[in-house]
């Protein structure tokens, strides 16, 4: 997909190209995360129950789940919400961002799923370092944004 289009020979822009776009994007990518990962939490309730039932069952063999019951439970969230039709978690929706590709095309699970692994793994190796690229990188883009050609939007601009 092309970054602009042409109408009566002149070429327009994609909503990409307009600065306001990007404006508080920071801020409200730091909200929607704490409110998504919130969410994860209170999703992770019920599938700690039925871990702790499944532990008793399995004389304690089961219990081993719990080592993967956040990974699993965040990436599945992610899956669903940042890979459908939204392109955006609950928390992203509840600050008007979305996730867009730079080449137009919709965000399926599985790139949801590489965007937030590839954040947990920069933030293992770089702390908050990985953070302050959005200072500098054009759009306000994290350095996983940049490696996967994403970019965090404004969805109601």
């Amino acid at each position: 997909m092309t970054t602009t289009r042409i109408l009566d020979g002149e070429i327009i822009p994609t909503r990409l190209d307009d600065i306001r776009v990007y404006e508080g994007v920071l801020t409200r990518r730091m909200m929607a995360f704490v409110i998504d990962y919130l969410l994860v939490a209170l999703m992770m309730i019920p599938f700690a129950i039925l871990v702790f039932v499944f532990g008793i069952v399995t004389l304690g063999f089961g219990w081993a789940l719990f080592s993967v019951l956040f990974p699993a439970v965040a990436l599945t969230y992610v899956w669903n919400t940042m890979g459908g039709p939204n392109q955006a978690t609950v928390g992203m929706r509840m600050m008007d961002i979305r996730l867009e590709r730079l080449d137009g095309q919709r965000i399926d699970g599985l790139l949801a799923i590489v965007h937030t692994v590839l954040f947990w793994a920069g933030n293992v190796l770089l702390t908050p370092l990985i953070l302050l690229a959005t200072l500098f990188l054009e759009r306000k883009r994290t350095v996983h944004d940049l490696l996967l050609g994403t970019v965090v939007t404004r969805a109601d601009r």
